[in-house]
C-alpha cells in the first residue's frame, strides 16, 4: 500500500517483490530506480495515471517507500 501526502492510499501489485529484487542488487534510492519501479508496476499491470505530475508523485512516494525498505533491512543484518 502506498500512502500519498494527501493521504490517498493506493494498492499496488508486485511491490515488496520488486523491492526486494532491486535491494538484492544494490540498487540506491534515486530517480533512476524510481523510474525502474514504475516501469516494473505497470508490466504487472498497476495503473499508473500518465500525467507528469502525477509520475512524479509516484517517484516520490516509491523512493520513500524504497528507501524505508532499504533502512528496515538494513537494521536486520
Amino acid at each position: 500500500m502506498l500512502n500519498f501526502p494527501d493521504d490517498i492510499e493506493v494498492g499496488v501489485i508486485g511491490l515488496d517483490e520488486i523491492l526486494a529484487d532491486l535491494y538484492s542488487k544494490g540498487r540506491q534510492a534515486n530517480e533512476k530506480t524510481a523510474e525502474e519501479i514504475i516501469t516494473r508496476l505497470e508490466a504487472k499491470k498497476n495503473y499508473i495515471p500518465s500525467s507528469d505530475r502525477t509520475r512524479r508523485e509516484y517517484m516520490y512516494v516509491l523512493l520513500k517507500e524504497y528507501s524505508k525498505y532499504m533502512r528496515d533491512r538494513a537494521k536486520n543484518l
